[in-house]
């Protein structure tokens, strides 16, 4: 299908969303958001498709964020129920997501980026949530994912001034995977993903899922008893792939995964 605000493009198991206004610094608006929604959705039921990669058009940015002229002007407000470009509040998506940050991530381009599992940035990459100096606040899940994924003071050292971040200074909190010029970034981001898809994409499902699930549950132990009720880790265990990854290993052979 065709959109206007995001290009989807698929390699084999792996999906390229590009966000697709760089008039704009790709800064989203409702229209945008649920274009995005679909996009996603068709990703995760798509079982051809394993792995997503989430850019930005041009060699600007990322994403700036909200649409702030958009929404200054009266245009159409909202987002769908999956949250922010149809990604930051889509809690159920077991398939792996890498943020390949060319530019600019700033808002809730920061947030879309944050809502992915790896981060890999351009050297040319800012990140910021900005959002106090418009009177706004990062709600998109900004400020709950950053604390999470750097440690509460370090995240309140930049939520707390608005302050602007590079990629190096991202890889040195520990939100950014790795750093690497603009000109091989999607190569970068490609090898990871293909990485990815070497291994068996049940058992990715069930990690992540095991992962984020088991940060909520109330202490370790608990993560630990219950992660086997996790729907993605009960499909692995039921899954095709659960029985060729022994008996390929067995064979001394590259084990021929379906992702069921």
């Amino acid at each position: 299908m065709a959109y206007e605000f995001v290009n989807v493009d698929r390699d084999g198991p792996v999906t390229t969303f590009t966000l697709n206004r760089p008039e704009v610094m790709n800064a989203l608006h409702s229209p945008a958001h649920f274009e995005l929604a679909e996009a996603f959705d068709a990703f995760a039921a798509d079982p051809e498709q394993w792995v997503g990669i989430v850019t930005g058009a041009g060699d600007r940015a990322f994403s700036a964020g909200n649409d702030l002229k958009h929404q200054a002007t009266g245009g159409k407000m909202g987002s769908p129920p999956s949250g922010f470009a149809g990604l930051t509040s889509r809690y159920d998506l077991t398939k792996p997501l890498i943020a390949a940050v060319n530019g600019v991530a700033m808002g809730g381009g920061f947030e879309i980026a944050l809502a992915c599992d790896i981060i890999i940035a351009s050297d040319k990459a800012v990140f910021a949530l900005p959002e106090p100096r418009v009177g706004l606040a990062a709600l998109a899940g900004g400020l709950h994912r950053l604390p999470r994924a750097i440690g509460v003071k370090r995240a309140m050292s930049m939520i707390l001034t608005a302050r602007r971040v590079s990629a190096a200074e991202g890889k040195e909190l520990g939100f950014v995977a790795e750093v690497t010029s603009a000109e091989e970034l999607m190569s970068v981001a490609k090898t990871w993903a293909k990485g990815i898809c070497e291994l068996g994409p049940m058992s990715i499902r069930a990690s992540k899922e095991a992962v984020y699930r088991g940060l909520d549950e109330p202490s370790l132990e608990a993560a630990i008893r219950g992660q086997n009720k996790y729907p993605a880790v009960a499909a692995l265990f039921k899954s095709e792939d659960f029985v060729e990854g022994p008996l390929a290993f067995s064979q001394k052979r590259a084990p021929a995964w379906k992702g069921r």
